[in-house]
């Protein structure tokens, strides 16, 4: 038997916070490739510390639902599911942006964990930022004329986790689907609050790459870029500022290409996932389309 556990943080404050990490997990449990599927989370049940003791399979594929890797990736994760030996070297990334997964057992509840990077890193998560696009313009071909910002918190605490930010703008930039392509931040240059000081295309696609939906995706960067004085009045999609059409997609992490990632993930550390990543993404490719 293999299980599925997603991993994600959570929040008492925000009921939003883990629907992307349900969302995901229900569409992975469709598929029937896994015997079980489980979510856990930081500050909501079930918990990390708990999730293993729920499974009968005794190997489990950990993804976590998490954008870059750093603390909770790094520390509180195998800390509380208890794996043995465990150290950051066994990802061996050494950039920030490469974790792969780490094969340890917790023998407390004699399972064997393959414990995988975050989904935020995975190279996938590219073609997610693009489907966002694609969703939020109702264009499947959207690119040319187009410029495209994606968005992160940026933080002087954790320097990976701007690292994931320029790593996919980078890697979008060099498909050339967008006539422009540009790493922003809510509090490090260059700062989404100037967004259309930074484009000449007369058209942006705003792609936060954040999980789920909260309160800075949902009221400070409206906010800040200007699409509305105050995010409780609402703004329209697309909204012209300084003459740019800004198209605003909220958190990418809500895309239901996201489940995509979480397989991949699991796939590269050996699950048996059959043909679930190619349905998966024709499903939503179909989804886009309509």
């Amino acid at each position: 038997m293999q299980a599925l556990v997603i991993v994600g943080h959570g929040s008492h404050l925000n009921p939003g916070s883990s629907r992307p990490t349900f969302s995901h997990a229900d569409t992975i449990r469709e598929t029937g490739v896994f015997d079980e599927v489980r979510e856990a989370f930081w500050k909501e049940e079930p918990s990390f510390r708990e999730v293993l003791r729920t499974l009968e399979s005794d190997e489990v594929y950990v993804v976590p639902l998490f954008i870059s890797e750093g603390y909770f990736t790094e520390q509180v994760i195998p800390r509380e599911l208890r794996l043995e030996g465990w150290d950051v070297s066994e990802w061996e990334s050494g950039d920030g942006v490469s974790a792969d997964h780490a094969t340890l057992e917790a023998s407390d509840v004699e399972k064997t964990v393959h414990y995988c990077g975050p989904a935020g890193t995975h190279d996938s998560m590219s073609d997610v930022i693009v489907r966002r696009a694609e969703s939020v313009t109702g264009d499947p071909e959207v690119g040319d004329g187009f410029g495209l910002a994606v968005v992160g918190h940026g933080t002087e605490r954790n320097e990976n986790s701007a690292k994931a930010i320029h790593y996919h703008t980078e890697r979008i930039r060099e498909s050339g689907r967008f006539d422009e392509a540009k790493a922003l931040f809510m509090d490090e240059e260059p700062e989404v609050d100037d967004v259309t000081e930074f484009f000449s295309a007369p058209d942006v696609v705003v792609v936060p790459l954040f999980i789920a939906d909260g309160f800075h995706t949902q009221e400070d960067i409206p906010e800040d870029m200007g699409l509305t004085d105050d995010y409780r009045t609402g703004y329209d999609v697309p909204t012209e500022v300084d003459g740019h059409r800004i198209w605003y997609s909220g958190a990418v992490g809500t895309e239901s290409l996201m489940a995509d990632v979480v397989l991949e993930r699991a796939a590269e550390a050996g699950a048996d996932v059959g043909a679930a990543i190619e349905r998966v993404r024709d499903a939503e490719t179909g989804v886009a389309g309509d």
